[in-house]
């Protein structure tokens, strides 16, 4: 088992658990989409992305086919990253609001971003059995960033369900919280380690996003919470 996040990273990346998902990411790196033809897809699972005493965790679904599974960075190079590095940026977690290629400058402050699932899913949906084979890696990641982790952003359903069972050193509740945005639960550690706050938020999806279901004060109101919460 990795004992570093750096580790860690190293040894997600080359995970091929799931026939159908190493399937589909090397399909897309291969026939990738007319505006990136010239570039070389990324093509593999994608690790978490920030320093490794963050003290706040933004966990998200999987990677998009043409953004993180092309750039190998998680929600770098879609508008679903842009829209969430720019609520990052405006309220002081991160250097700069864009976020383009893995080479671009930008540092993240306090804060890790990762998903439930590291490979770009077919239709951004990953089967629950995908789901299950991907959880050992969100465990550890979860174990690694204990010392000083304070709370988790969960940007969707699918990922507060997920993360629940990833949540070893922690207390969940049974029946577990349900996700809704602005849902805030705080778990108790399971010895004498530092509480975990939860807190949930709409997806940065662009169904949320270009609906207005969810807007960027909406978003930065929630990072701003967590901000003031874990004392990033």
């Amino acid at each position: 088992m990795p004992e570093t996040l750096d580790e860690l990273d190293e040894a997600v990346t080359s995970c091929r658990s799931c026939p159908r998902l190493v399937r589909w990411r090397e399909q897309v790196a291969a026939e990738k989409r007319a505006a990136f033809r010239d570039q070389t897809y990324w093509g593999r699972p994608v690790p978490g992305f920030g320093p490794p005493d963050a003290r706040i965790a933004i966990v998200g679904l999987a990677p998009a086919a043409h953004g993180a599974n092309r750039t190998g960075r998680m929600f770098t190079g879609d508008r679903s990253g842009d829209f969430l590095y720019a609520a990052l940026h405006a309220v002081g977690l991160a250097s700069q609001p864009t976020s383009t290629h893995v080479g671009d400058g930008l540092e993240l402050y306090g804060v890790r971003i990762t998903a439930p699932v590291h490979c770009a899913p077919p239709e951004n949906k990953p089967t629950p059995a995908e789901r299950d084979a991907c959880r050992p890696w969100l465990v550890r990641e979860f174990a690694l960033l204990r010392p000083t982790l304070r709370c988790v952003v969960v940007l969707g359903a699918f990922g507060w369900q997920a993360l629940m069972p990833a949540l070893a050193n922690w207390q969940v509740p049974i029946p577990r919280p349900k996700f809704a945005h602005g849902a805030e639960v705080t778990l108790p550690a399971v010895d004498d380690g530092p509480d975990l706050t939860l807190l949930g938020c709409y997806h940065v999806s662009q169904q949320n996003t270009f609906t207005g279901k969810l807007t960027p004060p909406m978003l930065e109101a929630i990072l701003a919470k967590a901000k003031a919460i874990s004392g990033a």
